[in-house]
Parts: C-alpha cells; sequence; structure tokens
C-alpha cells in the first residue's frame, strides 16, 4: 500500500502540472483528492491495518494529499495568470486603427465595366470555367484543324474537356437557354498555353460581350465600342476598326483607341510606341454557322461579339509594365490601387 501511494503522487503531481486549462485542472482535483478518490480509499483503509503500520501508512498518506494539494495550488495560480495577461487590455493605450483592404485592380476594372454595360442594357452572364470543345470550339465555328485546338496551345484534362480558352463559351450557353433578344456580357479567367514573361501568362481574364436582336448592324457594334472607351479613357477617346479574321464573326475586326497618354505626339510614349493608337481588342458581326449551332434562324436575326482582355487594359490605364504583377498575390502591389477602389 506504500508503493501505492507513492505511485498514486507522482502520477498525480505529474498530470497537475500539464493540465491545459482551469477546467481540467478541476477534474484532476476530483479525481485525485475528491471522496470517491484512490487516495480517500487507502486513507479509509489504515484504520483496519495493524496497529504498527498506521503511522507510517498515515503520514505517507498525508504526505502524498499535501503535494497533490500544492500541486494544483501552483498549476492554478500559473493558468490563472496566463488568462489575466492574454484578456487584460490597457484603456490608455492609443487605439490601433485596422488596415483597411483594397480592391485588386482587376477587380477594380470588373466592377467599373459591369457598371459601364449595365448602364446600357447589358445583363452580366458567366458560365464554367471547365469546358467540352463543342461549347469552345464547334460552336463558334472553329475547324478541327485550327491551331488554337492543339495540345501545345489549349490546356486539356485527363479525364475529358479542357480549361476555356476564352469567355465566348458563356454567350454560347446563354443562346442554347435563350431566345432573343440577347444582350449580354461575360467577364471571367480563361487559360492559354502561353510562355509566362511581362506581356504573356497562362492565366487571363476577358470580358466579352454578345447582343443578337432582329436588325442589329455593324453600326451598333461601332457604338458600344465607342462608348465603353470613352467611359473608360476620357470623353476624347476615338476607335479605329481594322479587318481581320476570326471563325465566329464575319465581317471581323481589330479595334483600337487612341492613346490618352501622349495622343501620338510622343515617339517614346511606352504605351503606343508613338502610333497614337492603343490595341485592345477583336469583333465583328456573328457568323450565321454560330446562329445554327445553338437554333437560331440566322435569315431573321443578327449581332456582334466583342472582346478584350482585362489585364491589358489595366495595365494602359494604371501604368502597369508586367503582367506577371497580377497574379503574384503581392500585398504591396494591390495596397498601391486602395486610393482607386
Amino acid at each position: 500500500m506504500l508503493e501505492d501511494l507513492q505511485e498514486l503522487q507522482k502520477a498525480a503531481v505529474e498530470d497537475i502540472q500539464h493540465a491545459a486549462d482551469l477546467t481540467v485542472l478541476e477534474d484532476l482535483r476530483v479525481r485525485y483528492l475528491g471522496r470517491k478518490s484512490q487516495l480517500r480509499q487507502i486513507m479509509g483503509q489504515i484504520g483496519r491495518l495493524p496497529a504498527d503500520q498506521r503511522p507510517q501508512l498515515g503520514q505517507a498518506a498525508g504526505s502524498a494529499q499535501s503535494a497533490i494539494q500544492n500541486a494544483l495550488d501552483v498549476r492554478h495560480q500559473s493558468l490563472q495568470e496566463s488568462i489575466e495577461a492574454e484578456s487584460h487590455l490597457d484603456v490608455t493605450l492609443p487605439g490601433r486603427a485596422p488596415r483597411r483592404g483594397s480592391l485588386h485592380p482587376l477587380s477594380q476594372l470588373i466592377d467599373e465595366l459591369s457598371d459601364v454595360f449595365r448602364g446600357m442594357g447589358f445583363d452580366l452572364a458567366d458560365g464554367p470555367e471547365v469546358e467540352d470543345e463543342y461549347h469552345n470550339f464547334d460552336a463558334l465555328n472553329t475547324p478541327a484543324d485550327h491551331p488554337a485546338r492543339d495540345l501545345h496551345d489549349t490546356f486539356y484534362l485527363r479525364e475529358a474537356g479542357l480549361l476555356r480558352t476564352h469567355t465566348s463559351t458563356v454567350q454560347i450557353r446563354v443562346m442554347e437557354n435563350q431566345p432573343p433578344p440577347v444582350r449580354i456580357v461575360s467577364l471571367g479567367r480563361c487559360y492559354r498555353k502561353e510562355t509566362v514573361d511581362a506581356t504573356h501568362h497562362f492565366a487571363f481574364h476577358q470580358i466579352e460581350g454578345l447582343f443578337v436582336d432582329q436588325n442589329v448592324s455593324f453600326a451598333d457594334l461601332k457604338g458600344t465600342i465607342e462608348s465603353m472607351g470613352r467611359q473608360l479613357l476620357g470623353d476624347d477617346t476615338r476607335v479605329r476598326f481594322r479587318s481581320h479574321f476570326f471563325p465566329f464573326t464575319e465581317p471581323s475586326v481589330e479595334y483600337d483607341f487612341s492613346c490618352s497618354i501622349c495622343s501620338g505626339e510622343d515617339t517614346r510614349c511606352s504605351i503606343c510606341k508613338g502610333t497614337g493608337w492603343i490595341e485592345i481588342a477583336g469583333a465583328g458581326m456573328v457568323d450565321p454557322a454560330v446562329f445554327t449551332s445553338v437554333g437560331y434562324d440566322p435569315e431573321k436575326y443578327s449581332g456582334f461579339a466583342f472582346g478584350m482582355g482585362l489585364e491589358r487594359m489595366a495595365m494602359i490605364r494604371y501604368g502597369i509594365d508586367d503582367v506577371r504583377l497580377f497574379l503574384d498575390n503581392d500585398l504591396r502591389f494591390t495596397r498601391q490601387f486602395s486610393a482607386r477602389g
């Protein structure tokens, strides 16, 4: 029994010293000093022992009880001091203003573009970033041998599908589920197998617009692009259209905005290189083959579509010279735009 007391004291003190909080400490007090504890049971048996053994065991039991109680007191004081230190509030100290967050420059541009196109009567539409070949290529009149379908240009997934290469896929999905008239813009992330450098990235953001109705003309497209440019870059912004080719529009154009930095008067301008024009993106009248793929009557309806890379527009607006900065997750970069957020 003497050995039992010694082992009990050792185990109790060790458990108490490692108690994580006051609740655990109280449970240990009940376990080792409570009325049903092992120590109380041993002390209750001392009176039935031979008289010559009672003094030694009684003294050992008393020492064990004192040691356990002392360990409880020490640990309780230590835990209490920790709680007070954590909860202490010095009301005389000056307040600490929380650091305000700021929107990412791309988020700011997306919000602004959303407002611009809502003001022109467009709805916002969204779609999946993981797509199938039909919505990404076939429905957009992209031929089977088009270079964009190659493995070195597009991220194909191991099981099935691919990462969308443009937000035009949203236009197809909307037209599949909505009869004309359709007036939407889609904004989101796209992916292409690009070598990452200061002007290229494998992940980027696009905005694409679509307007389908009866008697939609190229003049409607031109007016929409001009209105967007002036609201983004200023009332003096001019638009230039150049002939181009896209499989999903006919006729197709690329459009440029006049340089808002130098107006073509500075040959050293890093934005327009002294030409006075900034290449923006592509547009055109929707090809009848695209209407046929979604069940629209190309004899009855016409429409236009346009697109734009958001990183490129943000680089022009904010004077950013490296596209990689947008995805570097560096708070120093984002905080530069807090005044604009």
